[in-house]
């Protein structure tokens, strides 16, 4: 059964999985496709539908590929008359292809859901994460206890990694309650290359957990990549206020902002 591009589409929304969409902008002269004909290219290699075929297909293809990578649409512009020159046909007219990224939202994983984690995973569903729950008390991780999340892990953190796949966008925030829990379960998270990887707790207790990560053998180039104390500066004490705190540091790193009052700033 042949699968139409917006089928596909719709499919792709609902598993929360990455593709780009590549279609006809402009076409003059004599090309392969009319404006408006599209191509859905996935990450392991296959796709739907069509840009032309050939050389021209090869070129948007890789370029659909890197877009999937960095997250940035472009615009292609192809002359079609001399291979000599690098055009990728002969045909003799000229075609404009957009590559659209189209990327699900960033997860966000809070491993700990005792009071702050629960309004860390409100704020961060309302900011537009997709947001998963993780707890090794199973009564503390379920819809009951903790709602809103997407899903749900009652596991130990060193087992995460093998019940959810951590990517260059996932934030990991780690609430947990006590530092000898972090340190039992922080090594195996220090390997992915989650974009955000936040520890709750004062300078105290992360220096505890520091210590015990390095008698157990971590490098310490990958104990450096964790934040904590996570989040910003900003005296705050409720559970509400510290999840702003949290996030507003993990939006700060995100976009590459400062961090600094916008109050003087040139922008």
């Amino acid at each position: 059964m042949t699968v139409s591009i917006y089928q596909a589409l719709a499919e792709l929304e609902k598993k929360n999985e990455s593709a780009a969409l590549c279609t006809v902008t402009s076409s003059e002269g004599s090309t392969p496709r009319h404006v408006g004909s599209k191509m859905l290219v996935y990450p392991d290699g296959h796709f739907v539908g069509t840009v032309g075929g050939g050389d021209l297909e090869h070129r948007v293809l890789d370029e659909a590929w890197m877009a999937i990578s960095d997250g940035q649409p472009r615009y292609l512009h192809y002359n079609m008359a001399d291979p000599s020159r690098g055009d990728p046909g002969v045909c003799g007219g000229q075609v404009e292809v957009f590559v659209d990224p189209i990327l699900p939202a960033p997860l966000l994983v809070v491993c700990g859901a005792g009071h702050v984690g629960k309004a860390v995973v409100h704020l961060a569903k309302w900011l537009g994460y997709r947001v998963a729950v993780s707890d090794d008390r199973a009564e503390f991780c379920n819809p009951e206890s903790t709602p809103e999340a997407d899903a749900y892990y009652p596991v130990t953190m060193d087992e995460l990694p093998k019940h959810i796949k951590i990517d260059k966008r996932t934030v990991l925030i780690l609430t947990t309650r006590g530092s000898a829990i972090d340190a039992a379960g922080l090594s195996p998270l220090l390997d992915s290359p989650a974009a955000y990887i936040g520890v709750i707790g004062s300078k105290r207790r992360w220096a505890i957990t520091v210590k015990a990560l390095k008698e157990k053998g971590v490098d310490e180039a990958k104990i450096v990549k964790v934040h904590s104390p996570m989040g910003l500066e900003l005296q705050a004490e409720t559970p509400e206020e510290i999840a702003v705190s949290i996030m507003a540091e993990v939006m700060m790193i995100k976009e590459k902002g400062t961090g600094k009052p916008m109050k003087g700033s040139e922008k």
